[in-house]
Parts: structure tokens; sequence; C-alpha cells
């Protein structure tokens, strides 16, 4: 197997990308990018750090993301398993990179950027829900922001209903913690109670 190892070579494969491809390249969220990001409920936020890359999802029914000016978003970080990858990357390489998803939309929006984390307390009560604040919140300089052409949503069929019949039989969240716990977490109990202890923990 020959493995390509230039840009050259890469460049003979694919061509170079037109207009369609450059010409939306912006280096800060005009109108159009803003009204997407102030719509989508659903991102995924890449980070790098020491250990390496990490690639985690976000999710907000109440605003994801906050503009706060052309070249600032604010993104604050929601209840979830305190793992903190992101947050940890963040704090010790601002590198990110963002794709942001609306139900329904073949595009995807993509942020490339530099992040900072805060936990200022009256940025935080300004995102408060039900109460709940965030820990944090991250604050990303736009470097670069573009949408992604629609062939790879496309594609997989994400938004067709039909591919939700995708996820049955799967493993259960509950059964892949047995197995990997040796029977520390039991499959039923973890599975049964998840939505009550989800819903009373959501923010």
């Amino acid at each position: 197997m020959r493995i390509i190892e230039t840009i050259a070579e890469l460049e003979a494969i694919y061509g170079i990308a037109n207009l369609a491809s450059t010409g939306k390249v912006a280096d800060h969220v005009t109108d159009a990018y803003g009204r997407i990001i102030e719509a989508a409920p659903f991102c995924a936020l890449a980070t790098v750090g020491p250990e390496g890359l990490d690639c985690s999802p976000r999710g907000d029914a109440f605003g994801l993301t906050r503009i706060q000016d052309r070249k600032t978003l604010l993104l604050p970080d929601r209840r979830g398993n305190n793992r903190i990858d992101s947050i940890r990357n963040m704090v010790r390489d601002p590198r990110v990179a963002l794709m942001y998803l609306v139900p329904g939309s073949g595009n995807a929006l993509r942020v490339n950027g530099r992040a900072m984390v805060t936990a200022d307390q009256a940025l935080r009560e300004s995102f408060s829900v039900e109460g709940a604040l965030p820990r944090t919140v991250a604050i990303i300089t736009v470097d670069e922001i573009y949408f992604q052409c629609a062939r790879a949503i496309v594609r997989s069929r994400l938004w067709d209903p039909a591919s939700q019949e995708l996820a049955k039989g799967l493993p259960t969240p509950g059964q892949i913690l047995q197995t990997m716990t040796r029977g520390e977490i039991q499959a039923e109990p973890y599975d049964t109670e998840w939505p009550q202890r989800a819903a009373a923990t959501m923010w």
C-alpha cells in the first residue's frame, strides 16, 4: 500500500478547490452565519491537549451559543459527565474547532478559532436555565467560519425519520458500562434510572 506523504501528491488526486469552496470563508461571524449559529441546538467541539485530541457534543435548547460580537462566541458548559476533557484542553491549548448542526438543514457550519475559559460569576448567571448555572463559559475568538456542503448529511440520511431505525438493537449505555466495569455497574438499574436522573440534573 502506497501512503500519500506530500501535499503535492494530494493535490494531484483532488485538484484545487473552486470558488464555491473557498469564497464562503470569513474571518468573522457574518449575518448569515450568525443566523445559523443562533438556530443551532447542537455542535461538536474539537480540542487538543498534551494527551491528544478530543471531540465532544454540546447541546442546548435554550441557546447553545451566544454571539458577543462578530469575532467572539460564548459557549457555556452545561452539566455533563465531569470528565472535562474539552475544558482541560482549552486551558492548556486554545485551539478549537466547532461544527454546528441545525435539524432539517443539510449544511453544517464550521468554526475554527481560539478559546479561553472563565468562571466569571456574572457571565455564568447570564446563562442561567431553571436556576442552574454553567460551571464555566468558553470565550471563543473566531479565526475562520464557513459552511460545509450538504453531501455528507444527505448521504447519511441524518434527518430522515427512517434512519432512526438504525438505533434499534444497539447496546445500551448500561450494557456497555456493565461490560467495561466487569459488573461493578449493572445494566438494568443504570438504564432504568438514567432518564429520571438526567431529567433532575439536565442543567
